[in-house]
């Protein structure tokens, strides 16, 4: 019985030695210094106050300063065309001709009926002067010179519907009617474009509506031009849509050279507000976290994650509303090992 027990007190002085032995292997893998964090290497970026200029980016349309369909005063025979198409025209200058005999032949003789009327209220006027004619008889006559005369602005009128000229001076479009061609007031004979200026449409959130009035530069792009072109504001719409809760604003555009073409898409970038001391930073420093934006900054050698707040973005940097100053010391990289109070040493900028 007393070899058992040997054993037995053997193995229990065994398993208390390996466990010591485990507590002093433990101790000696620990950090010294109480579990002081790695240094950090990154880039860094210092801060600094610029001029910045807020924009809008909107979706516009180039169209006509002005535009219209040409189409006749009243129904007749197409005499003669006299201008070419896709050409430019002055305004004032003959377009159509409709057939216009019957008007001149009418208006030729109620001229004849004028000048016999004219001549009978000269005698009248003798007669009644003497009495020989009754004043009724005078007045009659003068009526129906007044009368006649009525007839003549009609014909006139009528005349004149028969030459279709230019409203203003444009750029014609295709024709749609020949020489011979019998039309009425419903159609439509070809186009007319004035080209030169443009307008430019494009819509804006109604809270912007005090940063845009008649004058403003607006910046604007357009596909198949390489350069950034501007426009003035000419019109603001005075009310917001109801369903969207936009407002119409409408720019003037210059196209000399007829660069541009009317109903070209158009991206707009409109200023709403510059700021001569903004603070911009490169997006890819702030961290999002659930509830704030952070900011790693270098103070004393050591990583401050610092909230701020964030204003507009551009391409590639951020505006800066609050929480940093000019001069202070961010870290571009590394951002994902960074922690606050952590040793960092920047490395480049």
């Amino acid at each position: 019985m007393t070899r058992p027990k040997n054993i037995f007190l053997l193995a229990i002085v065994w398993m208390s030695s390996a466990l010591v032995l485990a507590g002093c292997s433990n101790k000696k893998e620990a950090p010294k210094g109480g579990g002081k964090p790695n240094t950090l290497s990154a880039k860094g970026y210092v801060v600094t106050a610029g001029s910045f200029s807020e924009m809008y980016a909107a979706s516009g349309s180039l169209l006509p300063n002005e535009e219209i369909d040409i189409l006749p005063e009243i129904a007749g025979r197409v005499t003669g065309i006299h201008f070419k198409e896709g050409s430019y025209v002055q305004k004032g200058q003959l377009l159509v001709q409709l057939y216009d005999q019957e008007i001149r032949a009418l208006l030729q003789k109620l001229k004849a009926q004028k000048q016999l009327q004219q001549n009978t209220e000269t005698r009248q006027k003798a007669l009644v002067d003497i009495g020989g004619i009754s004043k009724q008889e005078y007045e009659t006559t003068q009526t129906q010179i007044q009368s006649i005369d009525a007839d003549i602005a009609l014909a006139e009128a009528q005349l004149r519907a028969t030459k279709i000229i230019a409203p203003f001076s444009g750029t014609i479009g295709i024709r749609n009617i020949s020489e011979g061609a019998v039309v009425t007031p419903s159609t439509t004979i070809t186009t007319l474009q004035q080209t030169n200026p443009l307008k430019m449409d494009f819509d804006i959130p109604d809270r912007y509506r005090n940063n845009v009035g008649a004058g403003k530069e607006v910046l604007f792009s357009v596909t198949g031009v390489k350069d950034t072109l501007t426009g003035k504001i000419s019109a603001v719409d005075p009310g917001a849509d109801v369903v969207t809760r936009t407002i119409r604003v409408r720019a003037t555009v210059s196209n000399a050279g007829d660069k541009l073409v009317a109903g070209s898409f158009a991206h707009v970038m409109v200023p709403l507000e510059s700021d001569d001391d903004a603070i911009l930073i490169p997006s890819q420093s702030v961290i999002p976290t659930t509830k704030d934006k952070l900011v790693a900054v270098v103070r004393g050698g050591k990583v401050s994650m610092t909230k701020v707040q964030l204003g507009t973005r551009t391409a590639d940097q951020v505006e800066i509303l609050g929480g940093l100053n000019p001069g202070d010391t961010i870290l571009t990289t590394g951002l994902m090992q960074a922690k606050d109070g952590m040793d960092v040493v920047v490395t480049g900028m």
